[in-house]
């Protein structure tokens, strides 16, 4: 029954900043309509600001095509976060026509200005070959740009090519380093990953209980395969007093997200708790 995600689990997240996605997202103050007709006169000026902020409304109003029109004219300007939001309309095809190399081309102004999402996005393309002949060694180099400036999703990102030994030499010591970082920050795929690591010995000596600590933080969270995870811990007494009950009920929250192998661990534990319902009456 015991069954582990052995390997690093890849992840490439895009930051959907504008959508209000991201906590950390950078966007102006709500404003009135009188306040709005007051930014729309400093845009038509050519305030950088006022326009990357006008655009933002605009998004916020689902108007799209208004929205890429005040970004432009901010990130023409050399407005970091214009340039990076501009990137993001151009890489999901929002506002305006799906175009990975204009994508990139915004993102590489803006991640040249040390903006750490656009950074990290930038990477992504260069991981992930859009816009971009793929690029390993160049995804390393513009996620730990990121990664230092203590960006989270960057820092996962680079973990991960550590793992895979795509773009820098395998070193699972450097990918516990920055899943530890990420984790501390609350990212839920990092501390499942740092799980991993520490269950099975990669980069840190192994250890079940911190194993399950990370795997806890990321279940608690919502993640389905650290949900999985530690319903093995259970299941096995691994790190922790062994507990099918407990077993039992993480399977059931990965099995519920449609994750295969906690479905099947759940059956098996079920039939095991009807056989042990039996035996009892006898």
């Amino acid at each position: 029954m015991r069954m582990r995600y052995a390997n690093i689990l890849p992840s490439i997240i895009l930051v959907l900043m504008f959508f209000g996605h991201n906590a950390r997202a950078q966007k102006p103050t709500p404003v009135t309509d009188r306040a709005f007709q007051e930014l729309k006169e400093k845009a038509e000026k050519g305030d950088p600001k006022a326009q990357y902020a006008l655009g933002f409304k605009c998004n916020q109003n689902e108007d799209y095509a208004e929205a890429v029109k005040w970004y432009r004219r901010a990130a023409e300007q050399g407005y970091a976060m214009a340039q990076f939001n501009l990137g993001i309309m151009y890489e999901f095809g929002v506002g305006v026509l799906q175009d990975y190399a204009e994508a990139v081309k915004w993102y590489r102004r803006a991640a040249e200005q040390g903006h750490a999402m656009a950074q990290c996005n930038l990477g992504i393309m260069y991981d992930s070959g859009q816009g971009v002949p793929q690029d390993y060694a160049e995804a390393v180099k513009w996620y730990r740009r990121a990664a230092e400036q203590g960006y989270a999703e960057a820092q996962f990102n680079l973990a991960n090519m550590y793992g895979r030994g795509q773009g820098v030499q395998r070193d699972y010591t450097e990918a516990v380093k920055w899943y530890r970082r990420a984790a501390e920050q609350g990212h839920a795929m990092a501390q499942c990953n740092l799980g991993i690591m520490y269950d099975s010995g990669q980069g840190v000596p192994q250890d079940y209980a911190e194993a399950a600590k990370w795997y806890r933080r990321a279940a608690e969270q919502g993640n389905a395969k650290a949900q999985f995870n530690l319903g093995i811990m259970y299941n096995s007494g691994q790190g922790m007093p062994q507990d099918y009950a407990e077993a039992a009920k993480w399977y059931r929250r990965a099995a519920e997200q449609g994750h295969a192998k906690a479905q099947f661990n759940l059956t098996l534990v079920q039939i095991s708790f009807s056989r042990s319902n039996i035996l009892a009456r006898v």
